[in-house]
C-alpha cells in the first residue's frame, strides 16, 4: 500500500469516527422530544415516523393513538444544526464510496471473480459490524419476528444491488457503470410512490426524464458498451430503489431494540452476507481458488492483493453505513438524487487512475442526465414548498 493511500485510509476513517460522535453529540443535545409535551415513554408505546415532504424534517410521534408533530424548522438552530449533519453524512459518504469503487475495480482486475469478491467483502462488513457488537461499542440490536423478516427482506435487496453492481463493475469500465446506474433516482420515485401510497406531483416525475435520456443517449454507441455492464446495473438501480425504500420503511416502524439507522445496516450486512454465499459457490469456488493461486504467483501483488480486498471490503460496509445515516434523514428519492451527484466523482476519478477515455458523447449525455438531477431536486422542492403553503 503507497504512502498516500495510508494516509487517505487514516484520515477517512478518522473523519468517520469524528462525524459519527458529532452526530451522537448532536442528537443527544437536540432532542427535539424535548421540545414538546410528550412525555418519555417505553419504545413499544411510541411509533416514530420521519417524513421529508416539506423542506424541513417533520417528526411525528404516536403514543397510544394520540399524534404529535414537531418542526424542525421551529428552531432556526436544529435546522442549521441538521443540515450541517446531513451535509457531513453526504461528503463522508461520496469520499468513502470513490476510494471503494477505484480499490475495488483495481482487485476485479486480477481477480475476476465478482460474485465471490462480492460476497466476501460481505463477509468482511459482517465481522466488523459483530466486532463491534461484541466490543459494545453499540448495543447489539433485539429484533422481533417482524424485524427479523424485514431485514430479510432488505438483506435481498442489499445483496442483489451489491452482486449485480460488481458485476457491471467488472464487465466494463467504472465509469459506463455509473452512467447507467445515474437512474436510480427514477427507480426510487416509482418504488417509493408504490410502496408508500404517495405521489409526487406529476411535474416532479416529468423532471426525470432528462435524466433517462441523457443516460440513454450517453450509452448509445458507447465505445465500452457491454450489455452484461449495463443490465447488471440496471438490475442494482431496482434492488437498492427497493432497499433504500424499505429501509426507509423500516426506520420509521418498531422492529425491536437498539435498531437505529447503523445498526439497521449492520443487521442487513448480515442477513446480505449470508445469502450471498451460495451465489459464490454457484459462480464456482474452484475457478476463484485457482485464480488465487495465478495471483499469489507473484509474492508483490499478493501482499497488496490481500490488503485490497479487506480494504474493499471495510469500506464498502463504512460508506453504506454512512447512506444509511443520511437515509435516517431525508427521502429516499432525495438519497437517490445525492446518488446521482456521487457518481460523478467515481467516473471523474476512474478516468484520472485507470485511464478509461469518456468519449464526447458519454460527456455531453452524462452532463444532460446531471442536469435533469438538479432540475428534479429543484421542482421537487418548489412543489413541497407549494403544498406547505396549502
Amino acid at each position: 500500500m503507497t504512502l498516500c493511500r495510508k494516509i487517505a485510509l487514516v484520515v477517512l476513517i478518522a473523519i468517520y469516527g469524528s462525524s459519527t460522535c458529532a452526530a451522537s453529540t448532536f442528537l443527544k443535545n437536540n432532542d427535539l422530544t424535548k421540545q414538546s409535551s410528550i412525555p418519555k415513554m417505553r419504545p413499544d408505546f411510541i411509533n416514530r415516523s420521519t417524513s421529508s415532504t416539506t423542506a424541513t424534517e417533520t417528526e411525528v410521534f404516536e403514543i397510544a393513538g394520540r399524534r404529535a408533530t414537531i418542526r424542525g424548522g421551529d428552531d432556526s438552530r436544529v435546522e442549521l444544526l441538521h443540515k450541517a449533519k446531513v451535509g457531513v453524512y453526504f461528503a463522508l459518504w461520496y469520499a468513502l464510496n470513490v476510494f471503494y469503487n477505484i480499490v475495488n475495480k483495481k482487485v476485479l482486475n486480477i481477480l475476476p471473480a465478482p460474485l465471490v469478491i462480492g460476497s466476501i467483502q460481505l463477509g468482511i462488513g459482517s465481522l466488523y459490524v459483530l466486532l463491534i457488537w461484541l466490543l459494545k461499542i453499540r448495543p447489539t440490536p433485539q429484533l422481533t419476528s417482524a424485524g427479523k423478516t424485514a431485514i430479510s427482506k432488505i438483506g435481498f435487496y442489499h445483496a442483489s444491488g451489491q452482486l449485480l453492481s460488481i458485476v457491471s463493475l467488472g464487465a466494463g469500465p467504472v465509469s459506463f457503470t455509473h452512467i447507467v446506474k445515474a437512474l436510480e433516482p427514477f427507480f426510487s420515485a416509482v418504488v417509493s410512490a408504490l410502496v408508500f401510497k404517495k405521489w409526487m406531483n406529476p411535474m416532479v416525475y416529468l423532471s426525470l426524464v432528462p435524466v433517462v435520456c441523457g443516460v440513454g443517449y450517453a450509452c448509445l454507441k458507447e465505445h465500452y458498451f457491454s450489455w452484461l455492464a449495463f443490465n447488471c446495473a440496471m438490475g442494482s438501480n431496482l434492488a437498492f430503489a427497493l432497499r433504500a425504500v424499505m429501509s426507509k420503511r423500516a426506520m420509521t416502524s418498531f422492529l425491536g431494540e437498539n435498531l437505529g439507522s447503523t445498526n439497521l445496516f449492520g443487521a442487513v450486512t448480515i442477513g446480505a452476507f449470508v445469502l450471498s454465499i451460495p451465489l459464490a459457490f454457484l459462480e464456482g469456488i474452484p475457478a476463484f481458488i485457482a485464480l488465487w493461486n495465478t495471483a499469489l504467483q507473484n509474492s508483490h501483488v499478493s501482499k497488496e492483493l490481500v490488503k485490497s480486498i479487506i480494504i474493499s471490503g471495510l469500506f464498502h460496509y463504512l460508506n453504506n453505513e454512512v447512506m444509511y445515516m443520511a437515509l435516517s434523514n431525508v427521502h429516499p428519492v432525495t438519497l437517490a438524487v445525492g446518488n446521482t451527484m456521487k457518481r460523478v466523482f467515481i467516473m471523474v476519478a476512474s478516468v484520472l487512475v485507470f485511464r478509461n477515455p469518456v468519449s464526447v458523447q458519454a460527456g455531453i449525455g452524462s452532463a444532460v442526465g446531471i442536469s435533469g438531477v438538479l432540475l428534479y431536486s429543484l421542482t421537487k422542492q418548489h412543489y413541497e414548498k407549494l403544498e406547505t403553503v396549502e
